[in-house]
């Protein structure tokens, strides 16, 4: 008995302890992130720098005390607004640019290009400065209105090339193989796995995306670095900008400079002496104070509805679409009768088929009641596009990539690997059809028969979305489709959006149709704290743990290969997705 006693007192007295332990560490982390008030002094520089990714939208709560635990990253949403509020802060002189391998999609960065356009109406200066400029790095600096470089910096200008990775052979040598069911004769998300080389359908929309979006980003550079297209591509072409004279000679940037020299221009822009400190305010800092001012006012409202991320069945997060924390939101904006219009931000290259088409619903129910106006990220395309599709009207960036109407259905096998290493698999079943797959067993001409028959009924309720909501014919529809991507300039002649332009652009024209003049912005969704994901997902830090591990000893590149084929053997159900990965660069 006195043991069962003393056993039972100490189990209590753990727990207490831990729970003391637990309480105080709560209370450290509270104290950790406690920070002075932001004090913006006057004449400083704004200075621009982006460590860590970008995202369209992150939700974040400066008051969590676990927001440092978890992955960081900025928002741009929260980018744009402060260089907004800095246009008109009196305190701030000018903005440095100083970012090298900037984390972000080209739609993105192509945005706070504008911001900063904008930001030059106000008189105030905008220099960029940088050790070595990447190709997006550049982008963003030349629309400064100086652009320096190191001495002996280095400068990335060749213009925008894609691979793609095939995975025939490797199935073949493995066993290993994923069986697929597409429709379309661009549908090449697929690709890899049918074949060891790029078909001329693929190569053929791979060179015209690049194309149009290589051309929207010169006339971009062209126009505030006032340099002839025709010269900026011969500049490429004969890698022009490779040491930093060459830069100089052909007007990429404006000087070579060291940092201190640097600094010396800056004092001389926000109106200090050279033996002077400039006063820098860096951009996080500045993010918390402009925060707290609001630039759009009004009792009526636009809800501004973020989707980002791979499109999957399920609740949903910051980092995938599902419907269920998207329909919330809409059915949200909706009931909120100060609501007046929506906004819907899409970043995504689509994915499960059931969903984008549970997500269409919710917004053809929210139309009916109010506007609704779609904002295309960088990325807006098959499952992306097709919840897009029924809006009233849709935007996109010049560099956005959309379309790519289509679906397909992959199914991992792995019967030739049984074979190879001696495993045999029986089915029992009191049906014809009960035993539908086996992983172990070559697919069957019946299951094929099947899934294309779902694909295709899929695929053409695909077609009625697109029709219906473009205000086109079904032939018309399927002409544009067959999984073919568009850059967003195409798209805009072909009629699959509306406008060129921003986000702030489709809030205008939301604010127009609900016919306000003035209005206040409302974000959705609003995700679970970081205590919550703690509490949740302690299995989700695992997995990032063993992943850092892998990468680590695999390398960038090999471990690109892994989480590619990691995707494709996850994927569940028909796909309505982008027709290939590409990283652009």
């Amino acid at each position: 008995m006195n043991f069962l006693r003393n056993l039972l007192a100490a189990i209590l007295g753990t727990l207490i302890a831990f729970g003391i332990m637990f309480f105080m560490f709560l209370i450290f982390i509270s104290l950790a992130n406690v920070e002075e008030g932001v004090v913006v002094k006057n004449k400083s520089v704004l200075e621009l720098q982006f460590d860590d990714p970008i995202n369209d939208y992150t939700g974040s709560n400066e008051a969590d005390p676990f927001a440092g635990l978890f992955d960081q990253a900025m928002g741009l949403d929260d980018i744009i607004h402060a260089i907004a509020v800095a246009k008109n802060d009196e305190k701030i002189e000018g903005i440095s640019l100083k970012s090298q391998f900037v984390m972000a999609g080209w739609s993105q960065t192509q945005a706070i290009r504008e911001a900063l356009r904008d930001f030059k109406e106000s008189g105030k200066f905008v220099y960029a400065y940088a050790d070595l400029y990447m190709q997006k790095d550049y982008f963003l600096a030349s629309v400064a209105d100086s652009v320096f470089l190191n001495p002996l910096g280095n400068m990335d200008f060749r213009g925008l090339s894609a691979e793609v990775l095939f995975f025939k052979e490797l199935q073949e040598k493995t066993g290993v193989k994923m069986e697929v069911i597409r429709h379309g004769k661009y549908k090449s998300a697929v690709e890899p796995f049918l074949e060891n080389s790029m078909s001329e359908a693929n190569r053929t929309q791979i060179k015209e995306l690049l194309s149009s979006l290589w051309g929207s980003i010169v006339q971009d550079i062209a126009t505030d670095r006032d340099i002839n297209p025709d010269d900026l591509n011969r500049i490429a072409d004969t890698l022009g900008g490779r040491n930093p004279q060459y830069a100089k000679q052909n007007g990429l940037v404006d000087d070579l400079l060291y940092m201190d020299q640097y600094e010396v221009v800056l004092k001389k822009a926000s109106g200090r002496k050279e033996n002077e400190s400039l006063q820098y305010i860096g951009l996080s800092d500045y993010m918390k104070e402009a925060s707290k001012k609001i630039l759009n006012k009004g009792s009526d409202r636009i809800a501004v509805i973020y989707a980002q991320g791979e499109i999957m069945y399920g609740e949903g997060g910051p980092s995938y679409i599902g419907q269920g924390i998207i329909n919330d939101a809409l059915i949200k904006a909706r009931k909120d009768k100060k609501v007046k219009a929506v906004v819907l931000r899409v970043n995504s290259p689509g994915g499960s088929a059931l969903t984008s088409d549970i997500i269409w619903r919710e917004i053809e129910l929210t139309k009916k009641e109010k506007p609704v106006i779609v904002s295309m990220g960088d990325v807006a395309a098959s499952g992306g596009y097709y919840i897009a599709v029924g809006a009233d009207k849709i935007f996109a960036e010049p560099t956005t990539i959309t379309g790519s109407i289509g679906v397909f259905g992959t199914i991992p096998n792995i019967s030739e690997l049984s074979k190879n290493i001696g495993i045999n698999a029986e089915q029992v079943a009191t049906n014809v059809n009960s035993t539908e797959y086996s992983l172990f067993e070559p697919m069957t001409p019946q299951f094929r028969g099947v899934v294309t028959e779902n694909i295709e009924t899929t695929y053409q309720t695909f077609l009625s979305r697109v029709a219906a909501g473009r205000n086109i014919s079904l032939a018309r529809a399927d002409s544009l489709a067959q999984g073919r991507v568009w850059s967003g300039v195409d798209a805009k002649e072909l009629g699959l959006i509306d406008e060129l332009g921003s986000l702030d652009d489709a809030i205008a024209s939301a604010a127009d149709l609900a016919e306000l003049t003035t209005y206040s912005i409302r974000r959705y969704p609003r995700y679970k704290s970081n205590f919550e994901m703690l509490m949740e997902d302690l299995s989700g830090a695992k997995t990032r743990v063993q992943e850092d591990m892998i990468k680590s000893e695999l390398g960038e590149d090999a471990f690109g290969l892994y989480k590619e084929i990691k995707r494709n053997a996850q994927q569940r159900g028909i796909q309505a997705s982008m027709p290939f990965r590409l990283t652009i660069k």
